[in-house]
């Protein structure tokens, strides 16, 4: 049997502006898959978008509503905690500082995402930190450069026990619910007045405080998320 010092530890970066249904699941999925705990991991400045409409506070509020009843997905505020942009290998520098050179950590990433992973800050450094988990949904497959094939050509992996054997350099496919949910879309109903009900998790609605910032037209500008 792993212990919570053997089994991978998984990321889930974003804005989370606000987090919807979408992104529970599928980091949900991702921690039956690799039988990790997933922790949902707020940016504080996101390098790659527009900057999100709620604070980092009240984003943080949402989370915690929306994690409510279950302990497998966490939330981690490590990066609010951290000026400047948030790029993932600044994080995962930090984090292998706290929890040593051994564990096995995967950063999850959608397929998009890890399509553009060539454009990412200091991007060859991060198979030195951790696996990388590719969240995959029908319709929205990678597209491989000839750069990221450089990279990822003897890395790839089929078997979640693989990523136990090592702390860091894998790259697994996760294929994930296609739950065709948007931050921006709920920022839209938000803002036209509607509830976004069946969107976002129950215990998010129960508080009508948590979705205020985005009551107003200023959520229908922002990018999907």
């Amino acid at each position: 049997m792993s212990t919570a010092t053997d089994r991978p530890l998984a990321f889930l970066g974003g804005t989370f502006d606000p987090v919807h249904l979408g992104h529970l699941r599928v980091a949900w999925e991702a921690a039956e898959f690799l039988g990790a705990d997933v922790h949902l991991m707020p940016a504080n400045v996101p390098p790659h978008r527009a900057q999100p409409i709620a604070s980092a506070a009240q984003r943080v509020a949402i989370l915690r509503a929306a994690l409510q009843g279950q302990e497998r997905l966490i939330l981690d505020e490590r990066e609010l905690r951290r000026d400047g942009p948030s790029y993932t290998v600044d994080t995962l520098v930090a984090l292998r500082k706290e929890i040593g050179a051994t564990r096995p950590v995967v950063l999850l990433v959608g397929a998009d995402a890890f399509s553009g992973l060539p454009s990412w800050h200091r991007w060859r450094e991060l198979f030195d930190l951790a696996h990388i988990g590719v969240l995959t949904r029908a319709g929205h497959e990678i597209i491989e450069s000839a750069e990221l094939i450089g990279q990822i050509g003897t890395r790839r992996t089929d078997s979640p026990a693989e990523l136990r054997q090592s702390a860091n350099g894998a790259v697994i496919e996760i294929r994930v619910s296609a739950l065709e949910i948007s931050a921006t879309q709920i920022r839209h109903e938000l803002a036209a007045g509607r509830e976004p009900r069946y969107l976002v998790p129950a215990g998010v609605l129960a508080d009508e405080s948590l979705l205020r910032p985005y009551r107003t037209p200023a959520g229908d500008s922002r990018s999907v998320s």
